[in-house]
């Protein structure tokens, strides 16, 4: 059987991603690394590729929701039963690397993914701390002082955060700081922090 590689549309992706996934808290996550990855898109000079690298910040979670334990792999075998497009099934399986699968981030887009996917949950989790519970007026000190704290955001690998900032051959402040300002964007056009 011959099998079509397919970049599924905006809507094709929501809706399977809400086939493995129920939980708000997964879905608003998606959205808000869909709107970041497009954000990085557009700043990194791939504008022509923004959705696509939107599609892929949608998807990076679809097997967590119902396969928390085969997380990162289990969303290829989906994806390849979809006849998924292999530049989204390599890309959302490398975010988990050096975690749950040895697929490395290799495209600025997979670097990019893999650095800013725990990092928006810490600068969102500061944001709704703060009394405006916004990222449009979080600096960068803020985030700084809470990523000190290990128990503050517990689950945000700072490790992972940190890799990704070397990936991508930036400072870490640069990457918390870019990343701020894709949240901000998201914030804006969203409403989601």
């Amino acid at each position: 059987m011959i099998s079509l590689k397919k970049i599924p549309t905006r809507e094709e992706a929501w809706e399977l991603l809400n086939e493995y996934n129920k939980e708000e808290f997964h879905l608003k996550h998606a959205r808000v690394v869909e709107g970041v990855m497009k954000y990085f898109a557009r700043e990194l000079g791939y504008a022509e590729e923004a959705d696509f690298w939107g599609i892929v910040g949608l998807l990076h979670d679809l097997d967590f929701g119902m396969y928390p334990e085969e997380h990162c792999t289990k969303c290829q075998e989906i994806m390849k039963e979809r006849g998924i497009d292999d530049r989204i099934i390599h890309a959302t399986a490398s975010h988990g690397y050096g975690i749950t699968v040895d697929i490395k981030p290799e495209h600025e887009m997979e670097k990019v993914l893999y650095a800013v996917d725990e990092l928006t949950g810490l600068i969102g989790a500061v944001a709704i701390m703060r009394p405006s519970k916004s990222t449009m007026d979080l600096e960068l000190s803020s985030v700084k002082k809470k990523y000190k704290t290990p128990k503050f955001a517990a689950g945000c690998s700072r490790e992972v955060i940190e890799n990704g900032a070397k990936m991508l051959g930036w400072e870490l402040d640069d990457l918390i700081q870019r990343t701020i300002l894709a949240l901000r964007e998201v914030e804006q056009t969203t409403g989601l922090v």
